[in-house]
């Protein structure tokens, strides 16, 4: 063989080498890429099903019902809520009414978790369950905004000093 061809033929496998490296890396970062979603994303169907993500928001007060090691309770973002299931020890600072994060699978309608985080101090929430639940906030007031006064709220206005 010429050294030429084989110059050629050395970079081509390296080539083909790099090629393959670099696949393997992709598939392997993107297998473990979990993304969040609110409570309005999924039940918008935004979220996908046979993938994990992670859904946060609050955990809805009267929610929380246990059954030994499993916990039943919905998540909401005060636009929308999804019911929670999860088998296992809870965080300390899980309560209602409290920020949490849950990393799981959507399935028939039920959020599977197989891990909670709980918010770790009462002013942390993690940057996207605050955009999200501000976003469902202000969803909810432009809704509000648009409805039409109930007859006679206008005299009831008038009659208070």
């Amino acid at each position: 063989m010429k050294p030429r061809h084989k110059r050629l033929t050395l970079a081509a496998g390296v080539l083909l080498a790099c090629g393959a490296v670099v696949t393997l890396v992709l598939n392997a970062f993107q297998s473990n890429l979990v993304f969040f979603y609110s409570p309005s994303q999924v039940a918008a169907h935004e979220a996908p099903s046979a993938r994990t993500f992670r859904i946060g928001g609050m955990v809805e007060q009267g929610s929380v019902k246990r059954d030994g090691l499993a916990v039943n309770f919905v998540v909401t973002d005060t636009a929308k809520t999804v019911p929670v299931r999860y088998e296992g020890i809870l965080p300390d600072l899980f309560q209602e009414g409290k920020g949490v994060v849950a990393q799981g699978q959507l399935q028939g309608g039920v959020f599977m978790a197989r891990e909670v985080l709980a918010k770790h101090d009462e002013n942390y929430m993690p940057p996207e369950a605050a955009e999200a639940l501000k976003r469902a906030q202000a969803g909810k007031s432009r809704l509000a905004d648009s409805m039409p006064a109930a007859p006679g709220a206008a005299l009831a206005a008038d009659k208070q000093p």
